[in-house]
């Protein structure tokens, strides 16, 4: 499987996986010792991550932390005009400068969007992914989400979440010593269970920047991707950089304003009264049962945002 490896504004693409994920785990050892969080944010699209988190990975990356966005297909259906190769290429390049932006690391494999399945063969790419990160948090979709690339990234997580901890599996990656934390993004599926947030960051003062990130992603947010239509481009305004933005900017602040107003009282928990009742924007995440199970204070260190 040939991976596309995107870091510090970089594509590289190169058929030796093993190679790569060896230059991946030596960056990572250098900068394991420096006292800084190592997260790792799973979508199934180059866009999911971006949206479900943005604001808070920014925020992480502004602290000095370490944020990669890890796309589990590389999108080249996602488009009403345009698919394959090019369009793979062009939604690479987005979340690109999207990552440059923010001050993030994204890489984007290369497997076919809408064709993902929960193999032994991603199983194992996954659980190198997290391993070669040392990741402290890991994120990702739930495995009842209406996608299916949505719902096998959540469980192809999900199986790795025991695995990165175990020796001899997939052996050429050094293992966890430490389990990390496991969470989820935001759905509104109930069945078997709604999505119940065990944390609710506010991105108010951040905002600005995670629209000035997902402004990049021009095919999804302008062009409307796979649902889009000419009428998208005409409603967005997709030919004005500076009109275009301004739409973007008060659809996605009802967007994390409606998380705000559905989770108003896990902001309260976290943040006080006062300031959890005046939050406009936020983004919010969900405990998975497999994994580290951390406590509040553990989570106070994880998401070192609040007063």
């Amino acid at each position: 499987m040939r991976l596309s490896l995107l870091s510090a504004g970089v594509t590289v693409l190169a058929p030796a996986a093993a190679f790569l994920s060896g230059l991946v785990f030596l960056s990572s050892l250098q900068a394991e010792d420096d006292g800084k969080l190592r997260i790792i944010a799973f979508g199934a699209h180059p866009d999911d991550a971006e949206f479900q988190c943005g604001g808070t990975a920014a925020m992480w990356a502004r602290a000095g932390h370490h944020v990669k966005l890890v796309s589990v297909t590389n999108g080249d259906i996602g488009h009403w005009a345009m698919a394959g190769g090019p369009l793979a290429k062009r939604r690479t390049a987005e979340v690109n400068e999207c990552s440059r932006r923010w001050g993030t690391t994204v890489q984007v494999l290369d497997i076919h969007d809408g064709e993902l399945e929960p193999t032994l063969e991603n199983r194992r790419t996954i659980t190198r992914l997290i391993r070669d990160w040392r990741a402290d948090l890991v994120l990702s979709h739930r495995p009842n989400d209406y996608h299916p690339d949505h719902r096998y990234t959540g469980i192809l997580v999900q199986d790795a979440a025991f695995m990165v901890a175990v020796p001899f599996f997939v052996p050429d990656t050094k293992p966890l010593t430490k389990n990390p934390v496991f969470m989820y993004y935001p759905d509104r599926f109930t069945k078997p269970y709604p999505f119940e947030p065990t944390i609710t960051i506010a991105i108010d003062d951040i905002f600005d920047k995670k629209i000035h990130g997902i402004d990049s992603l021009a095919s999804q947010v302008y062009e409307g991707g796979a649902l889009g239509s000419e009428q998208t481009l005409i409603d967005r305004k997709a030919g004005d950089p500076v009109a275009r933005k301004e739409i973007l900017r008060a659809s996605w602040s009802r967007r994390n304003g409606r998380i705000a107003d559905r989770f108003r009282d896990s902001l309260i928990e976290w943040y006080g009264k006062e300031r959890g009742q005046n939050v406009k924007v936020a983004e919010a995440f969900q405990i998975c049962e497999y994994g580290r199970q951390p406590s509040k204070a553990d989570l106070r260190k994880l998401f070192p945002f609040f007063d």
